[in-house]
């Protein structure tokens, strides 16, 4: 029947066509004559849709790759002669050589050649842009000049928060998970006074601006004020503790821990009873600080809520609620009635106390992760920084989106920003602490080697007005404050 003839002459082009195929991968030693012949009966012999010129020019390429597999299997012959040549002169010499990977050794670099070649060519037109982006950020780091002066050593345990007095004299406050807060001379290092009124470990620790009293937050689920009174040591010589790292250096950290905690100071004075003790909260007290005017105190909790307190009868005056997880942090504004907390729900509050009757929140969504502090400026911006390893600066009159976003490589912790210098410090869990101005430049990193810097991650960062030696101080988990000096050029001040 018709049908069937048709049918069977289409199966009789197939196999033709998978004949004319197999017969040319075979030939591997054709010549170009026998080659073009061939070519010439695939195309006769093939019912395709494909223009002639085209199906030409395809087969000329396809005669052209297998050459190339012809030259590539002719070298690997040549290659494997010369290895086994090889092979017989190190046995006659009483050696052995695997021929195979020595085989696969020379064809990889045979094969590897020309991918050489293009990555040194990629290598040599990028060379000049990289080269210029590397050095703008060598710039960038040249623009403060940092020195480690004084470590703070004395704690059993991690240091949580650090804070330095607002009134005479100047001394550093600590807060410890060792369940301690303790004083310290700026210029000798040497521990002033410990506080041991806390059961849990001690998160924050804040001054009064006017008066010798102390504000510490803990794991207790309280928040105690006391006072104190130090006097400050005779200063003794400044000792050189910035020396580069020498070849034989360890890092402290894999020291004995009981090396570390045998430098405590053991004779230290203490004070063992609070003068004030905030209660109210249902978990963790995380952070707290003194409103404008010292009157009044607040206080963040893992508990969700923020609570403001009457410092004098210790009453709970307002509990802020709306954070959807736990508090990080709160700060207070330093010459008006605002409070700003962050909270593990990825918002920051602002609450306005600035009217007696009512007080107002706004919610401020700009960070993806965990909100860990945010700080007010003596201006009108708020700097926020996050998990999310970004630190935003926000304008208060327009906080629908950040001025500025810095974005750096680890979480950012407990940051701060110097009121004279407009500088904003920040503690990384990388153990890095890095410096940038208010638009975002970067102006340094501070130094760290085994010798110098912290150890462990970096947990907050404070700034010294006063004229002191240290204008900035660090704290971390390996149990150690660090105070620092920060010289930045006048000119980048005013910019």
């Amino acid at each position: 029947m018709p049908v069937e003839s048709s049918s069977s002459g289409v199966v009789r082009q197939a196999k033709q066509k998978r004949k004319s195929h197999s017969l040319s991968i075979k030939r591997t030693n054709s010549t170009e004559q026998e080659r073009s012949g061939l070519q010439r009966d695939m195309l006769d012999g093939q019912d395709s849709k494909l223009p002639l010129s085209l199906r030409t020019n395809l087969m000329d390429l396809f005669s052209q790759i297998e050459r190339e597999f012809e030259n590539l299997y002719i070298e690997n012959i040549e290659l494997r002669r010369e290895i086994e040549t090889l092979n017989d002169r190190l046995t006659a010499d009483g050696q052995t050589l695997e021929g195979a990977d020595l085989a696969k050794g020379a064809l990889k670099t045979k094969t590897s050649h020309s991918t050489s070649q293009l990555s040194q060519k990629l290598k040599t037109t990028y060379k000049a842009s990289t080269s210029k982006i590397v050095s703008s950020f060598k710039t960038t780091t040249s623009r403060a000049v940092c020195q480690l002066l004084r470590e703070y050593v004395g704690h059993r345990d991690g240091i949580w928060d650090l804070s330095v007095t607002r009134t005479q004299p100047t001394v550093l406050g600590t807060a410890s998970a060792d369940h301690t807060a303790m004083l310290w001379s700026i210029e000798t290092g040497k521990c002033l006074l410990k506080y041991l009124g806390h059961q849990g470990s001690v998160n924050s620790i804040k001054f009064h601006p006017t008066e010798q009293m102390a504000l510490t937050a803990s794991g207790d689920q309280t928040a105690h004020i006391w006072r104190f009174m130090v006097q400050l040591p005779t200063p003794q010589p400044v000792t050189d503790i910035s020396q580069p790292p020498c070849d034989d250096d360890l890092d402290i950290s894999d020291k004995d821990e009981a090396e570390v905690e045998a430098e405590g100071p053991n004779d230290c004075p203490s004070v063992r009873v609070a003068s004030t003790t905030l209660r109210s909260h249902q978990g963790v007290v995380i952070a707290a600080d003194w409103l404008v005017g010292g009157k009044q105190a607040v206080t963040a909790s893992w508990d969700r809520t923020a609570n403001l307190y009457d410092v004098e009868t210790s009453e709970l005056v307002h509990s802020l609620t709306g954070h959807d997880q736990e508090l990080t942090h709160c700060c207070t504004h330093p010459t008006q009635r605002l409070v700003v907390t962050s909270s593990r729900d990825t918002t920051f509050r602002l609450w306005d106390f600035r009217d007696p009757s009512i007080h107002s929140v706004n919610v401020f969504q700009g960070h993806t992760d965990t909100v860990t502090s945010a700080v007010f400026t003596v201006g009108d911006n708020v700097v926020s920084g996050s998990d999310d390893r970004t630190v935003k600066v926000w304008d208060l009159k327009n906080m629908r989106s950040p001025i500025a976003t810095i974005r750096t490589d680890s979480a950012v912790n407990r940051i701060s920003v110097s009121v004279s210098q407009k500088i904003i410090a920040l503690p990384h869990d990388n153990r890095q602490v890095r410096l940038f101005d208010m638009s975002g430049v970067r102006l340094a990193r501070l130094p760290r080697s085994n010798r110098q810097g912290h150890r462990r991650m970096v947990c907050c960062s404070a700034w010294c007005e006063d004229n002191t030696s240290c204008n900035l101080f660090t704290c971390g988990f390996d149990r150690q404050a660090i105070g620092w000096n920060i010289n930045i050029p006048a000119l980048l001040q005013d910019k």
